[in-house]
C-alpha cells in the first residue's frame, strides 16, 4: 500500500471513530457536516459533537418511551436544518421501525430542504410544518399529545413557546438548550428592577454585558422554576464543554405528576424581586 492510500485509510479510521455506530455516512455529508470527500473541519466537528452529545440525553428516554411497542413521537422546535432531528431517526427510528419525528421551523426554505432530504433517504416518519413554535400548539396536522419536546438553540422566546407546547400536548419528557435569552435583560433594562435598584444588587445589571447574562440566568431559572410547578423533575447540566460552545445550558424535565408548590411560589417572588411580573407573568403561570 502506498503512502497516499495509508493516508487515505489512516483518515477514514480517524473519521469513523469520531462518529456512533451506525451513523450514515452519506445523511451527514447530506447535512453538509461532512464535506463530499468525507472529512470533518473544525466547525462541523464542534456541530456534530453538540448533537451527539444531545443524543446520549435523549436517547434512553426514547428507549424507556419505545417499550411494550409504543411508537414513540417527538416534537423538535426551531429545528433549523434539522441536524438533531436527522440524526435522531438515523440513529434511533429508523432501527426501531415505528415512532414518528415533527420537525417545527419557521423558514419555509429550510423545511422544504428538509423534506426533500427526508424523500431522498427515505426516512418516511419524519414531517416538517412551516411555521413559528408559538403556533404549533393549535396546528390541527399535529398529534394531540407528545412523548419528547426537544429545543436545541431555539432562539429567545421560542423555548417557552416550546415549553408551553410540551405543557398543552402532556408530554412525558422536555430536552431543551436554550440560546439569545434577550426578553428579561431588555425588562432588567427597562425597569431597574424596581425593588432592587437602590440596594447592592443593582450592581449585578448596571453594566450591559453583566444585564445580559444576569438576563439569561433569570430567565433560564425561571423556566425551570415553571416545569417543576407545572409537574416536571428538572435536571440543569452542561450540554457540552464551553469551549465548543457559549450556549451551554441543558434543561431536561420528565415529566411525575407532581407539581410542587414551592416552586411556584419562588417563580412569582423572583418575578417580583425583579419587577417582571407584569411582563412576564402570564407566560410563566403567576397571576397579576
Amino acid at each position: 500500500m502506498n503512502r497516499a492510500a495509508q493516508k487515505a485509510e489512516a483518515a477514514q479510521a480517524a473519521l469513523l471513530a469520531e462518529l456512533r455506530p451506525g451513523q450514515s455516512i452519506e445523511l451527514l455529508k447530506e447535512l453538509h457536516i461532512l464535506t463530499r470527500e468525507g472529512r470533518l473541519n473544525q466547525d462541523s466537528r464542534r456541530k456534530l459533537k453538540q448533537v451527539y452529545h444531545l443524543y446520549q440525553f435523549i436517547e434512553p428516554l426514547l428507549t424507556e418511551m419505545a417499550q411494550d411497542g409504543h411508537a414513540p413521537l417527538l416534537a423538535d422546535h426551531g429545528a433549523g436544518k434539522s441536524y438533531l432531528g436527522f440524526i435522531l431517526y438515523d440513529l434511533f427510528f429508523k432501527a426501531l421501525g415505528r415512532g414518528e419525528i415533527y420537525g417545527i421551523e419557521w423558514r419555509a426554505d429550510l423545511v422544504e430542504r428538509s423534506r426533500a432530504l427526508a424523500e431522498r433517504l427515505g426516512f418516511e416518519r419524519m414531517h416538517f410544518l412551516d411555521m413559528a413554535v408559538a403556533d404549533a400548539a393549535g396546528a390541527a396536522e399535529l398529534p394531540e399529545r407528545f412523548d419528547i419536546v426537544t429545543a436545541l438553540h431555539a432562539c429567545d422566546t421560542a423555548t417557552d413557546d416550546a415549553i408551553a407546547f410540551g405543557l398543552q400536548k402532556q408530554a412525558r419528557a422536555m430536552v431543551l438548550v436554550p440560546c439569545c435569552q434577550a426578553e428579561v435583560a431588555a425588562s432588567l433594562r427597562q425597569n431597574k428592577a424596581l425593588a432592587l435598584s437602590r440596594t447592592p444588587l443593582a450592581e449585578l445589571w448596571r453594566h450591559p454585558i453583566h444585564t445580559r447574562e444576569l438576563g439569561s440566568q433569570i430567565t433560564n431559572v425561571l423556566r425551570c422554576l415553571h416545569l417543576e410547578a407545572s409537574g416536571y423533575q428538572v435536571t440543569v447540566t452542561e450540554l457540552v464543554g464551553w469551549e465548543h460552545s457559549l450556549k451551554n445550558e441543558l434543561i431536561i424535565a420528565r415529566h411525575t405528576g407532581q407539581k410542587k408548590r414551592s416552586a411556584a411560589e419562588r417563580l412569582a417572588a423572583i418575578l417580583d424581586e425583579f419587577g417582571l411580573r407584569q411582563s412576564l407573568g402570564q407566560r410563566f403561570g403567576v397571576s397579576d
